[in-house]
């Protein structure tokens, strides 16, 4: 529900697009149909918190109340909070929760799973944040750190989902480690969102050497090859723009390790 997304920016800015949207989503084979009204595409810049309100709560009125299961993807814990009592099922927070104090409380009275990604800061500068020694190693130490401070503000350990942030101060050659190195980031105990769709790293791959990157529409099927590789890895979800051709690969994937 933003103007401005890396992806599909403006295409269902509209409410009544974005639920029917949603429902075609859900006919594709989605579980879970994830509302936002905030780009965190690099270089975004913040929206107030009542427009942000004014784009997600009807959307997420709209497709619960066609039964869909709605998650919330939001850095405050006011839209959290609402989009929750509106329905949504779960909150997914690119911040882990430090972009607003009031957020980990408020999931947890909510009593709802959290999303907790890897995070060093805002879209506007969080390429200068992008400086690892050892990718896979931080990010699982600062999840881990993340987690601990998740549950000493309440929020129960089993509701907790963790998300390596890729794209989120992260070069193109971090994000391809952390895919490869999914089995670790299994080991913090909690199950794993991967969110590759479209991203920039995936268009560095397409490009090969110095070609420019195709546009992000055109990299559903790099995305389809990302989602079979996380659900054998064990990833627990896929957030994805393009349902139909992901839903295909991960069936081929759990076919193919059924045979073994």
């Amino acid at each position: 529900m933003t103007p401005d997304s890396f992806s599909d920016g403006g295409r269902w800015f509209d409410t009544t697009a974005a639920v029917k949207h949603g429902l075609g989503l859900v006919a594709e084979g989605a579980d879970l149909v994830d509302v936002g009204g905030e780009s965190t595409r690099p270089g975004a810049s913040r929206v107030d918190e009542e427009e942000e309100l004014r784009r997600v709560l009807p959307v997420v009125r709209g497709l619960v109340g066609e039964g869909v299961a709605v998650s919330v993807d939001t850095m405050r814990a006011s839209v959290a909070a609402q989009a929750v009592a509106a329905g949504a099922v779960l909150v997914n927070d690119v911040s882990g929760g430090l972009a607003d104090p009031q957020m980990v409380p408020a999931v947890a009275a909510a009593e709802v799973p959290f999303v907790v990604m890897h995070w060093r800061g805002f879209s506007e500068d969080m390429h200068g944040r992008a400086v690892y020694g050892d990718v896979v190693t931080e990010v699982l130490a600062e999840l881990r750190e993340r987690m601990d401070a998740v549950v000493t503000g309440g929020v129960a350990a089993e509701r907790i989902i963790v998300d390596p942030g890729l794209g989120f101060a992260k070069q193109a050659g971090h994000d391809l480690s952390l895919v490869a190195h999914l089995p670790e980031l299994r080991a913090l105990g909690r199950p794993v969102l991967v969110a590759a769709s479209r991203k920039r790293f995936l268009g560095r791959v397409l490009a090969g050497g110095a070609a420019t990157p195709p546009p992000a529409r055109e990299r559903d099927a790099a995305t389809a090859a990302v989602s079979a590789i996380a659900a054998h890895g064990g990833a627990w979800a896929v957030r994805v723009h393009e349902v139909r051709a992901t839903a295909d690969a991960v069936r081929v994937a759990r076919a193919v390790e059924g045979a073994r």
